[in-house]
């Protein structure tokens, strides 16, 4: 079967996989998510630009550095969304000659780069609220609070589409983007906390906001850290998680002439698995029906419900104790 109808199998059958490592059902096609993951990514771009010029005028015209550190943070921001909608995109280009296995890592890649950055703007976001609290400053201006509450509201409505695109499409890439805006919300809301007290409080309250900043930085970084090692593992080729395998044996079992799964190895690959499987056949059968056992085989698995990209399937003969068990 060709790289490019592989690859169609793949996205057509996402969902079932989402199903089977999550149990967390959805309602749009595969095909869907996938452009809209993409079309998420680029608005990702385009808001966070505006939002990031707007918290830093705002924190410059109302006094508040924490809303300008905080724009400065959402700059960032962007180059993560960039990455997210580049790694996408590579993924989804067919295997060439030079990528027999096609693009997928592209996505694993984006990935770990979105968590790294996201552990990288809780550094800087904590080193600046630090430095606020020991440099003495006025309170910020009353109007920036509505600047922060409508960043509050717009983030967390980004967060809520691209996390359930992201768990549509079982992308660490979208999840990682979900949560820098997520990150922004609790920034933000933070931001504004802080602030409420601060002019509530009056003097002595100036550094409220870049306490409740440090506050937040805890949450962001403990998410971070949690994206961070799966998208290691990905890159590591770790295995899937066992109702997958338990899922593809089971596929696989099922073809006439198979007497027994031996072995499955199964890695994922952006959106998709890569594996390799050996079945066990009656070891006094022809070479060609044992070849032509191991062809349906992979038929099945490519066209079953799990977005397998490639399978490589090792036939091997079965022991008469095994034969006989399989003809119970």
């Amino acid at each position: 079967m060709r790289a490019g109808a592989r690859r169609q199998i793949d996205l057509l059958h996402t969902s079932n996989f989402l199903l089977l490592t999550s149990h967390f059902p959805f309602i749009i096609s595969p095909m869907e998510s996938f452009q809209r993951g993409v079309r998420l990514s680029i608005l990702s771009i385009l808001v966070n630009f505006v939002l990031a010029a707007t918290k830093i005028a705002a924190g410059v015209f109302g006094t508040s550095y924490a809303l300008i550190a905080d724009g400065i943070e959402s700059s960032t921001d962007v180059f993560s969304s960039i990455v997210v909608w580049r790694g996408l995109r590579i993924s989804a280009l067919p295997a060439d000659e030079k990528h027999p296995y096609g693009h997928g890592k592209a996505e694993s890649i984006a990935g770990l780069l979105v968590a790294i950055a996201l552990i990288g703007a809780v550094v800087l976001i904590a080193v600046q609220s630090i430095r606020e609290i020991v440099t003495p400053h006025h309170a910020p201006a009353p109007f920036t609070l509505f600047v922060l509450l409508a960043v509050v509201i717009i983030k967390e409505v980004m967060y809520r589409a691209v996390y359930r695109t992201s768990r549509s499409l079982d992308s660490l890439a979208l999840r990682g983007d979900a949560w820098h805006h997520r990150s922004d919300a609790l920034t933000s809301a933070a931001a504004f906390i802080g602030i409420a007290i601060a002019l509530v409080g009056g003097p002595g309250y100036e550094t409220a906001d870049d306490w409740a900043a440090l506050t937040a930085c805890l949450i962001i970084a403990f998410n971070g850290f949690r994206l961070l090692f799966p998208a290691l593992d990905e890159m590591m080729d770790a295995s899937v998680p066992e109702p997958v395998e338990r899922e593809i044996r089971k596929v696989a079992g099922e073809v006439g002439g198979v007497c027994l799964i031996e072995k499955c190895r199964v890695r994922k690959s952006g959106l998709g698995l890569l594996m390799d499987i050996h079945v066990m056949v009656d070891g006094d059968l022809s070479v060609r029906r044992g070849h032509e056992i191991a062809h349906q085989v992979t038929d099945r698995l490519l066209t079953s419900d799990l977005p397998i990209h490639d399978v490589v399937v090792h036939v091997e003969p079965a022991g008469r104790v095994v034969k006989v068990r399989s003809e119970k």
